[in-house]
Parts: structure tokens; C-alpha cells; sequence
């Protein structure tokens, strides 16, 4: 994709805007677009390549992105002040485009075999929790242990980490909201990243310890173990019990270390945040096609984030495997309008105020770049929020557009990698499993060079091809997979960002 000097980019020749690749000012000419513009358009930004009249759709990538609010002249700056949301796609077509793609010798990478089959790509030792309450308790346990020569030295662990939340009590037990934290918490406790787990609560919680351990084995190596505050002895008494049975469980985890695998073995959760006008052109088609490479190795891709695929469910469902996948997609889709209206929100309420920044205008535009990181590869299973990911390929798992709740569910339900696209420049981790950055712009990239892991912004400055950058994308996925640490890891960052969805209300 060279550019050369050429500061505007039209994406389809069905298109009636075009993308400023640099801050332009009122009276420039563009070369390509023949017109000059009437006022500043920042970059990032579209620019109205035609006359659009009021109440006449607005197009970028041949697909609708909303509804012109006013007459608006060639050359115009397009953006929140004259475009809104209008009539999308809902033209489902369910599987009319579904084509497998064609098989790709596999690569390895050096992982943790488990038990079930899985293979980690981490090795913690996590202290998961059942309810807020004993969070302070689990980080405690967690810092005495890494104080510990002996624990924090032990061959192939690479740490102990608290799982800690804001939930768990407050909340009915019977509805759609304990349901998910069930399974996530389930999840959490099963992921390959984990070699060992120590679950912790209060002892009179809603969520209760027993009903989580009682409902079939969490750990197939049987490398778990649980205990309650209250039963335990109090605060110092379960920090020291915490301590002894991290020991045990530390000697067990140790005994595994890396070893070759499939990348068929792999699962990575596709991820974008502080998104701008450049996600749809650079860093998520490059990970949609890393995607469509790992899947012709047997991999598994999950994507996510249901408010920001709004207006572009379409592109999915007509690479359905099945009408019963493409029809849970959709059925997704009915639940989140009621969901947002009920709850007085409506799916427009994304793009964030840093996304418009960036040049994204209504969540039709913003979906349609999200979408690109799915990549081409048919769509075999959709999934509710923190459900088990059972049938390898192109995945989708239900979850808010909110970033870290949105990847604390691709980990309960099985992510063992998480690559994240950003344009903005959000910073975050997500333990137990490490988090690549791909930055969309090179201006940024530039800035935040320390928490980037590979510049996108190169597609458009350097001609580097979506091919090369996704292949690229690739090669750091099994990097990282293998042991090297990314950069969210070198700076410590996972700690945070366990965020379980709550539904429902807190009581």
C-alpha cells in the first residue's frame, strides 16, 4: 500500500470519502482528489470526495458508515458535526461467504503441555478469588510468595499472580449475572497458563466457594486447592495456610517444563482499543491476516467486543460455517439492543471521545475497522461471554467493547495470547496471559515506542504490504508464545486488569 507523498487514501472506489494521512489545511489541494478543501481536516479524518445532500448515506470501505445530517460540499471535513447514524446492512446472508481457506504447513512453538491437551503459554501460579472481599488477602498471599527465595526462584514458574475483582457478593444467585462469573471464574481456573491454582474467598459470600469447586473438577491435573477466610483462622493465619499450600503446588508446577508444539495448540484473543481513522487501514487488517494464518495451521482466533461490531455483524454472518452460527451471532446482536435499551444506552454510544479524536465518527465506522481483525476465515462458533472455545478456527465470543472486560472473557474461555491494535496508545496487560501491542500509526508508534510492539504505521509511510506486516504479526505472536516477554510484561503490567462482566444489579 505505497502512498508516496499522496496525503489522502480513498479505500473502495465506492467510497464518497477519502482519509487525510496528514493535518491539512483549509485551501489545499490534494493530489488525486481534484478539488480543494473548504476547511482543516486533521489526520485520520475523512474528507467528502462528492457533494452529499442531506439525508444521503455516507460510505467508507463500500459499506454504509451513517447518514449525512446536512448538505455537505465536496471537500468538506466529515466528522460528529454532520454525520450521525442512519440505515446499515442487515443483510445477513448467512454463510453465502463462507469458503475454508487453504492449509498451511504448521509451525511450533515451546509451550506448557497440560493435562487436557492444552498448551500454555505462561506458567503462573494464579490466586483466583470468589468475591472482593478476599482480594486484599489473595495479594497479600501473592507478594509473600514472590518475597520467598524459595517460591520466586523455582525453575519454570513465571510468578504468582492474584485474581482479584470487584464482584461476588451483593448480586442475586440465581441469574444471567452469577452465571457469568461462574464461568469465568471456572475459566480463569482451567486456563493453560496457569500450572497451579489457589482459589480464596471470604466464607459467606454469594458466591460461594463450595458451589464453585462443587460443580466438576476446575483443574484436570488436580493442581488446585481453596479455602475461606473465615474458616481458615482470619487474615495472617490464611496468609501463612496460602504460603504452604503455594509450596506444594509451586514443586508440582515446576516439574513442567517448555516443550515443542503445534501452533494448532495456540489461542489468541483478538483485541483493539483506543481505536483511530488508521485501525481500519493498517494494524487490524495486518492482524486479520495473522488470524487467517494462524487458522491454516489449526489455530484458534477469538474475536470479540459485540457494541463494536455493530453495523457490521453482516460481514460475519455471511462467513457462517452453519445457519445455527450465524444465527447465534445475530441473536447476540437482538440481546445487546435490548440490553443497552433497558439500560438506558443505546449501541451508539460508542465511538469514545478518543476514537472521535482519531477521525472515527459513528460505531458503524468504528465496527467496520474492528471487523478487519477477524480477518477471512470462516466463522465455526460463536460464544457467550467466558464459555469454554471448544471448536478450533476463526472464533467470535461475546463480550462489551470495553477493553479489559472484554479480554478477561477471551482468557476465561480459553485465550492463552491476547494481540491488541491501538491508535490512540492504550497501555495494559492482561495476566495470565501476555499481550502483544500493535500500534496503527507511526506517530505514535514514535511516542510510545516502550509499550509498542510492532509499528502498523509502516503500511502507509514504507508500502510495507498487509501480507508482510500480518506475517510479521505472526512470527511475535510465536516469539511470545515461546517464552520472550512482550513489552506490557516487561513493564509489569497484568496486575489490574481482571474486570468480570457484571449484569444485573448490585444489591
Amino acid at each position: 500500500m505505497s502512498l508516496g507523498a499522496d496525503p489522502i487514501i480513498r479505500l473502495n472506489p465506492a467510497d464518497n470519502v477519502v482519509i487525510a494521512l496528514a493535518d491539512l489545511k483549509a485551501g489545499a489541494a490534494p493530489a488525486g482528489l481534484g478539488l480543494t478543501l473548504i476547511q482543516a481536516v486533521p489526520r485520520g479524518h475523512k474528507i467528502a470526495s462528492v457533494a452529499i445532500a442531506k439525508g444521503q448515506v455516507v460510505v467508507r470501505y463500500g459499506q454504509i458508515i451513517g447518514q449525512a445530517l446536512e448538505d455537505i460540499p465536496a471537500g468538506a471535513h466529515i466528522h460528529s458535526h454532520n454525520l450521525g447514524m442512519g440505515p446499515h446492512s442487515d443483510d445477513y446472508a448467512i454463510g453465502s461467504e463462507s469458503r475454508a481457506l487453504p492449509a498451511l504447513p504448521v509451525r511450533e512453538f515451546m509451550g506448557y503441555h497440560r493435562a487436557d491437551g492444552q498448551v500454555g503459554t505462561r506458567n503462573y501460579i494464579g490466586i483466583l478469588t470468589s468475591v472482593n472481599c478476599s482480594g486484599s488477602v489473595a495479594r497479600f498471599i501473592a507478594e509473600a510468595a514472590e518475597k520467598d527465595p524459595d517460591l520466586s526462584g523455582m525453575p519454570n514458574i513465571d510468578g504468582f499472580v492474584p485474581i482479584v475483582h470487584n464482584t461476588g457478593c451483593g448480586m442475586s444467585g440465581v441469574n444471567e449475572g452469577y452465571d457469568t462469573l461462574m464461568r469465568t471464574l471456572k475459566g480463569y481456573a482451567r486456563n493453560a497458563n496457569f500450572g497451579g491454582i489457589l482459589l480464596v474467598g471470604l466464607g459467606c459470600e454469594v458466591m460461594q466457594v463450595p458451589d464453585l469447586v462443587g460443580q466438576g473438577r476446575l483443574r484436570p491435573d488436580g493442581n488446585f486447592r481453596y479455602m475461606t477466610i473465615q474458616q481458615t483462622g482470619g487474615t495472617r493465619a490464611t496468609i501463612a495456610a496460602g504460603l504452604k499450600v503455594l509450596r506444594e503446588m509451586a514443586e508440582v508446577a515446576s516439574k513442567t517444563a517448555r516443550a515443542p508444539a503445534p501452533v494448532s495448540k495456540l489461542v489468541v484473543g483478538l483485541q483493539c482499543g483506543g481505536s483511530d481513522g488508521y485501525s481500519g487501514i493498517t494494524a487490524n487488517p495486518a492482524l486479520g491476516h495473522a488470524s487467517d494464518l494462524l487458522v491454516q495451521m489449526g489455530g484458534t482466533t477469538i474475536l470479540s467486543e459485540t457494541p463494536e461490531i455493530y453495523g457490521a455483524e453482516h460481514l460475519l454472518t455471511r462467513r457462517a460455517v452453519s445457519r445455527e452460527v450465524g444465527e447465534k451471532l445475530i441473536e447476540r446482536i437482538r440481546w445487546w439492543e435490548d440490553y443497552t435499551a433497558r439500560n438506558g444506552g443505546e449501541m451508539d454510544n460508542n465511538p469514545s471521545p478518543g476514537n472521535k479524536k482519531g477521525g472515527l465518527t459513528t460505531i458503524l465506522e468504528k465496527s467496520l475497522g474492528a471487523v478487519a481483525k477477524g480477518g477471512t476465515a470462516p466463522l465455526v462458533g460463536v460464544y457467550k461471554f467466558a464459555e469454554p472455545i471448544t471448536t478450533p478456527g476463526f472464533t467470535y465470543m461475546d463480550s462489551p467493547g470495553y477493553d479489559p472486560c472484554s479480554v478477561t472473557g477471551q482468557i476465561a474461555s480459553g485465550a492463552t495470547m491476547i494481540v491488541f491494535t491501538t491508535g490512540r496508545g492504550s497501555v495494559s496487560g492482561y495476566k495470565p496471559s501476555p499481550c502483544i501491542k500493535l500500534a496503527t500509526n507511526s506517530e505514535m508508534y514514535a511516542r510510545m515506542a516502550e509499550d509498542m510492539d510492532i509499528n502498523c504505521g509502516d503500511i502507509l509511510t514504507d508500502g510495507v504490504s498487509i501480507a508482510d506486516k500480518g506475517a510479521e504479526i505472526l512470527d511475535k505472536i510465536i516469539a511470545v508464545a515461546s517464552g520472550k516477554k512482550s513489552l506490557s510484561e516487561e513493564l509489569g503490567f497484568g496486575g489490574a486488569e481482571f474486570v468480570p462482566w457484571q449484569i444485573g444489579a448490585v444489591m
